[in-house]
């Protein structure tokens, strides 16, 4: 690899993690988002060649910022391994769509919605924070399960016990399981509620149990879900930062293993050096028999 070309990279490399350069990106980004934001009132047509010409260079500005990127690694192929990189290059790439076409002006403008997401891949704590929501989708469908079986239960009970009340809500299981959604969101549940304790009193059991139950338990669940992987989030990226009480771990037991490593090879040296010295002070064979 040529000299000049390891300059080049070098310095772009040096733009592209420098503080100032990122935060202009941050700004150009929250200026695309308001431009975006803008154009839905009537009142910005006077404007609106303007804002035309502001798209295009936050567009331009976004191309150039991506082939800087690009240009910082050794290689395209380490630039695309990264989930993030691919995203942001598919964001730019959609905002080259021209908004003058009247056919793809719709398209042009919901793919130039989807610029104000690049704010996470520029920002590490909201990396962070969506890498762990993700992750904790698969925990949270066990509890989702769970709860699916307590409403199919719940409405089941309901729509015998109540359909006789009011049909619109407790018509059949699926109608059931509507009004139960609305329950547990509070959504005027004590209506629900009042209008079925005229014809059976106890009825409020019925409600107070579920909503402890979905509310209380599974709510709480969820948030326990999440605030465990947020936690291991958080840890391993003070680790890839070098940063932190996790990474003062992380280091530690590289030490440890380090130092277990060379105390293994200076043992088997002495071992070794040990049975070399006994081989050459034992008696041979010849001067024995005489």
């Amino acid at each position: 690899m040529s000299e000049p070309f390891n300059t080049w990279q070098s310095r772009f490399e040096k733009l592209r993690s420098n503080k100032l350069f990122e935060g202009l990106v941050i700004s150009i980004i929250v200026i695309s988002a308001l431009v975006i934001g803008a154009k839905t009132y009537e009142e910005t047509t006077r404007i609106e060649q303007w804002l035309l010409y502001l798209d295009v260079a936050v567009t331009v500005f976004f191309l150039v910022e991506i082939l800087i990127r690009m240009a910082a690694e050794r290689n395209l192929v380490s630039f695309f391994k990264k989930g993030w990189n691919v995203f942001d290059f598919l964001i730019v790439t959609a905002s080259l769509i021209p908004m003058d076409d009247s056919e793809m002006v719709l398209l042009a403008r919901l793919l130039r919605i989807f610029r104000v997401l690049r704010l996470v891949s520029m920002i590490p704590e909201l990396k962070m924070l969506l890498g762990a929501l993700v992750k904790s989708i698969p925990r949270m469908g066990y509890v989702v399960l769970l709860m699916f079986i307590i409403f199919y239960i719940y409405a089941a009970l309901g729509s015998f016990l109540f359909h006789n009340v009011d049909e619109f809500l407790w018509g059949n299981i699926s109608i059931a399981m509507l009004t139960l959604f609305r329950i547990a969101t509070f959504e005027d549940w004590t209506d629900v509620m009042y209008a079925t304790q005229e014809e059976y009193a106890w009825s409020w059991v019925y409600y107070l149990t579920f909503i402890f139950l979905t509310a209380f338990i599974f709510l709480n669940m969820m948030i326990g879900i999440v605030l465990d992987v947020m936690q291991k989030e958080s840890a391993q990226l003070d680790t890839d930062d070098e940063e932190g009480e996790p990474a003062q771990l992380q280091a530690l037991r590289g030490d440890v293993h380090a130092l277990k490593a060379q105390l293994d090879r200076m043992e088997a040296a002495l071992a070794e050096r040990q049975g070399s010295s006994i081989s050459s002070h034992r008696p041979s064979d010849s001067s024995t028999t005489d």
